[in-house]
């Protein structure tokens, strides 16, 4: 397959400067990143793409040679296999461990399995419930087991034993970051990796707590009551601030994210706020008129069935519906009539019907009427 345009590989004009190059480079590699797309071939081989076209375009030289001479310039080799030489940037034997050298050379060590000595946010935990048609739609309180970590009191987070000595580790200067130098095709490139020696915390810890091993952080399970708010549905996902996993060097917790499932009711269907019931009426109520208790989310609500109710015919009770999740107001509840038509009648009954029927007229029956006049039509 014909290589792209550098340009248009990175989206980009021509005379485009070098920060416009690498702020369209971070937006695109951040996309296609391989741990953002695991097991995505195509998104693969579009950070290959990239990442080749932002080597040739961000290097001055490179870039007037490119422009000149296009592919069959010197630095036509750079590219060569698809993927150039990026034996400067680390080891890719063991998969895409090495795409951290390029992002932290580029993105300032902020890469997905870089480790820093300042503040980290703790990750975001999540919770699966199932609700109850009611419970989703008039809010309830639930009782959650939460397990996550939180410090260890026996050495109130630090890892170390009560009493004992943390070291600032000598490799890194207490930084969490070692910056290591390498030769490659494209010159002496310098590389910010986490620290080898104290894996990016910037201390030496000589004696680890008994307690947690060293870790900081002991795994903890708690009983927490959240309120889910009346109208969520399934798919709705809520929030709980800082109850997430711990934060690193002081960072704060992250969030719990709490997933919603709502089981189907027998009565009611749900389509958005609003809420569908279905009532059978009986061939005598249609035709006469009726009023009948209909159930609701809360106390039941008289719906007057005029005379002539046909089958299927919709009514509608205003505010009756589930309540808005964010706002005021109710949505509405839509009550469909369904006429059923009796079974298995006795002899008296079908007599009594055929004299009904002998004493009613086309006219009675709008559908009736209304079909023999179509057919009519289509034979005139």
């Amino acid at each position: 397959m014909a290589k792209r345009d550098y340009y248009e590989v990175l989206g980009v004009d021509k005379g485009a400067d070098d920060a416009t190059i690498k702020k369209a480079f971070r937006t695109l590699a951040k996309k296609n990143h391989p741990d953002v797309n695991p097991g995505d071939k195509e998104a693969e081989e579009r950070f290959k793409e990239i990442n080749e076209a932002y080597q040739v375009l961000s290097d001055p030289k490179k870039r007037q040679q490119y422009d000149q001479f296009g592919f069959d310039g010197p630095q036509a080799g750079f590219g060569s296999g698809g993927f150039g030489d990026f034996s400067g940037f680390g080891d890719f034997s063991g998969g895409f461990g090495g795409f951290d050298d390029i992002f932290s050379t580029i993105f300032g060590g902020a890469t997905s399995g870089a480790r820093r000595n300042g503040p980290v946010a703790g990750e975001d935990l999540r919770m699966d419930i199932t609700l109850s048609f009611e419970e989703a739609a008039l809010g309830c309180e639930k009782e959650l087991n939460v397990v996550r970590d939180e410090p260890c009191p026996h050495c109130n987070g630090t890892g170390a034993a009560p009493g004992s000595k943390v070291e600032t580790c000598t490799t890194c200067n207490g930084t969490g970051q070692e910056r290591v130098v390498t030769n490659s095709v494209i010159g002496r490139i310098q590389n910010v990796r986490t620290c080898s020696k104290c894996r990016g915390t910037g201390k030496i810890i000589t004696e680890p707590c008994p307690k947690c091993r060293g870790r900081g952080k002991q795994r903890v399970s708690k009983r927490r009551t959240i309120k889910v708010p009346a109208g969520v549905d399934s798919g709705s996902v809520l929030t709980v601030r800082g109850q997430g996993g711990l934060g690193e060097s002081g960072g704060p917790p992250g969030d719990l994210l709490v997933f919603i499932t709502v089981r189907p009711s027998k009565l009611f269907r749900r389509e958005g706020d609003d809420l569908h019931i279905s009532v059978p009426l009986t061939f005598v109520q249609a035709a006469l008129g009726t009023e009948m208790d209909i159930p609701t989310l809360g106390k039941p609500v008289k719906q007057k069935f005029p005379e002539g109710t046909q089958p299927g015919q919709v009514f509608c009770i205003r505010g009756a519906g589930v309540p808005h999740l964010r706002g005021n107001g109710r949505g509405d509840m839509y009550v469909t009539a369904e006429v059923e038509i009796p079974r298995k009648l006795t002899e008296k009954q079908k007599q009594q019907l055929r004299d009904f029927e002998g004493t009613t007229s086309d006219r009675q029956y709008e559908k009736k009427k209304s079909f023999f006049d179509r057919l009519k039509d289509a034979f005139s």
